[in-house]
């Protein structure tokens, strides 16, 4: 993997998108609704404004939504 890159993991899908850029506009890039998950790094929540780091590992979890 290069070191330039940070890698989105939902359920068994591995993204990789660009690091430095911020983890809503990674979402969208890579299709995901940024409304539709929830986002850890190494155990802790990540709001959707934090910047990606090379080399994160940013795992979503789908939220389920209705009524």
């Amino acid at each position: 993997m290069s070191q330039m890159t940070a890698k989105l993991i939902l359920r068994n899908k591995v993204y990789e998108v660009k690091a430095g850029m911020a983890l809503v506009d990674a979402l969208k890039k890579s299709d995901i609704v940024p409304e539709s998950v929830i986002a850890t790094r190494d155990g802790e929540l990540i709001t959707d404004d934090e910047i990606l780091r090379p080399g994160d590992e940013i795992k979503l979890i789908a939220v389920i939504s209705g009524g």
